[in-house]
């Protein structure tokens, strides 16, 4: 397996993104620069990158006009302790543990000293720097303690919000915040990205694009968790139904053991829900109405949720599997 994408910390390059760093630059040179920022756009398109940028800049890192507007030189003293977690004037929360493992939230305890961080004036910077990645992660009790911080603004400080979906978090979280939109640069754009970064060929690299819908970030993990070979499969899967190749789905439902086997299993699941919703569009648009059109939707609605269904219950993911298949045969039967 390829390795996975790099940290945003230790990422130096953004592409098309320009516009969202314009913005920002305007506020900062015009004295005009918000307390609080909330980073929004589709899972993968560089907004944790974009945020880094907006604190090495906040943190008085030299710029790096060859690395875009908000580049920052990676030799520069600000760039090394921000990629050593070692700033003084930066405070991140997320859900990565120093150890790499992911938790399911960012823990209330952590969220809770941001106002002590806040209280004092910047040891050696322009400004102190918060930065939450993502504030999609923060459980109820952990929004709460950053809206306290929202509520009293701090002297010298911003906080950098992520947030895949804004609609979620609570509304005077939003209404504190000045959104600044992160989107998708376009498949173009990410399979070019891909191309460049993975060893990945061309039509490869716009596959992965595709299935990232243009987010060139979400586009290099799929790479990295073989999601083309996953594509394979739940290609073969639907191209033969509602035949079957009984052994090497057994030896499929074999490979979904242990926490590989749960990522292999949700990006399956991904990937089959991604096929039948291609499909059942197509044939929705070619103006076609049967009860096989309704079995599609439903086994795309399935395919959708139970990866979180087996995750929140601890069903057995084979059991699951064959489930799903037996839903797809079932629609493959009926004629549209």
């Amino acid at each position: 397996m390829m390795a996975a994408p790099a940290h945003p910390r230790d990422v130096y390059q953004l592409d098309g993104q320009s516009a969202a760093e314009a913005a920002f630059i305007d506020a900062l040179d015009r004295g005009r620069l918000h307390h609080a920022w909330l980073l929004t756009g589709p899972e993968g398109v560089g907004k944790a990158t974009l945020a880094y940028r907006m604190a090495r800049r906040l943190l008085g890192a030299r710029p790096e006009l060859g690395l875009g507007l908000l580049g920052a030189a990676p030799s520069d003293t600000v760039s090394r302790q921000v990629a050593a977690r070692s700033h003084p004037d930066l405070m991140v929360l997320e859900r990565l543990t120093d150890d790499g493992k992911a938790r399911k939230s960012i823990p209330v305890d952590e969220a809770r000293q941001l106002p002590e961080f806040f209280s004092t004036t910047p040891a050696i910077s322009p400004y102190r720097v918060a930065i939450i990645d993502a504030a999609d992660d923060l459980n109820v009790n952990a929004a709460n303690a950053v809206l306290k911080t929202l509520e009293e603004p701090p002297a010298r400080g911003v906080i950098l919000l992520i947030s895949h979906a804004p609609g979620k978090l609570l509304p005077t979280i939003r209404s504190r915040c000045r959104r600044l939109a992160v989107p998708a640069p376009g498949v173009p754009a990410a399979a070019e990205m891909v191309e460049r970064m993975a060893d990945v060929s061309g039509r490869d690299a716009e596959r992965l694009a595709r299935m990232a819908h243009g987010a060139p970030g979400k586009a290099l993990q799929l790479a990295a968790a073989k999601a083309l070979e996953m594509d394979d499969a739940a290609n073969d899967i639907l191209r033969t139904l509602p035949k079957i190749d009984e052994g090497a789905l057994l030896a499929m439902a074999d490979t979904f053991r242990g926490a590989e086997g749960m990522a292999r299993f949700e990006l399956l699941m991904d990937r089959l829900a991604d096929q039948v919703r291609i499909f059942a569009t197509q044939v929705a648009a070619d103006g076609k109405q049967s009860p096989g059109l309704d079995r599609w939707a439903a086994a795309w609605e399935r395919l959708s949720n139970v990866s979180g269904e087996v995750e929140a219950v601890n069903l057995d993911r084979a059991d699951a599997f064959w489930s799903v298949i037996s839903d797809l045969r079932a629609a493959a039967k009926t004629a549209i």
